[in-house]
């Protein structure tokens, strides 16, 4: 699993947050809303002793029949929605979700319906940063995760040049007192889907081993100063 850190080593992670627990939302489309990632995710942060800290907020709260045994993840909520275009939730959506949270991490996989649908990366990506400016109007030292998209395996090369354009991406949005990971998923292979679109298990598995790394990492540098990406 790769992650990039596009921030300097002498960036700190100095934010000192006044509630008791960090709230993280989970945004997203189906790949977010229905599949099984984010219960592993829970499963995962559970085991680091990291849960009694965080919370998942959103606006859902549906977690399908996902195994955990942890009966607080059915608490969790999140803002994956079902088709879904990264246009839509950066233009019609993501203001008043902002609004009723105010998120201190915001993780989020967007693309895969746009791609879909025909429309422009150029468009894709100039979403990703006016959400990203709301989400800094709502919280200035908010922390950002984006995903790289999963595989179209009938439209794959809109996909592969969307992911090469988020690192770079990225780092230009970055800021100090606000940073951007990304959370490569690649490799990927298309036998890691279920339906040429969600993952399946292993995918699942591959979405949530490298958001839980990266999160064990923030969540602990918050006290810890830790400024070193895992890798």
């Amino acid at each position: 699993m790769k992650f990039r850190g596009v921030f300097s080593a002498s960036c700190l992670i100095g934010t000192v947050f006044s509630q008791s627990k960090l709230k993280i939302m989970p945004l997203g489309d189906s790949i977010t809303e229905i599949t099984c990632w984010r219960a592993k995710l829970w499963n995962g942060l559970k085991a680091n002793n990291l849960t009694d800290k965080i919370e998942f907020v959103g606006s859902m709260n549906n977690t399908q029949s996902c195994d955990t045994q942890d009966a607080e993840f059915a608490k969790q909520h999140h803002e994956g929605h079902t088709g879904y275009l990264a246009i839509d939730v950066a233009y019609d959506h993501i203001d008043g979700w902002l609004n009723d949270t105010k998120p201190d991490i915001v993780t989020f996989m967007l693309g895969t319906d746009d791609i879909a649908r025909g429309r422009r990366l150029e468009d894709v990506v100039e979403a990703y940063t006016n959400m990203v400016q709301s989400m800094r109007q709502y919280n200035e030292h908010v922390q950002v995760i984006v995903n790289t998209v999963v595989p179209l395996p009938t439209n794959m090369n809109p996909v592969k040049r969307l992911n090469e354009m988020i690192p770079d991406w990225a780092v230009e949005q970055n800021k100090t007192e606000s940073p951007i990971y990304v959370n490569d998923i690649y490799p990927f292979p298309n036998t890691f889907l279920k339906d040429g679109i969600h993952p399946n298990d292993e995918g699942e598995d591959r979405i949530a081993d490298g958001l839980n790394s990266l999160l064990t990492w923030i969540i602990n540098s918050n006290s810890t100063n830790n400024t070193t990406v895992p890798s």
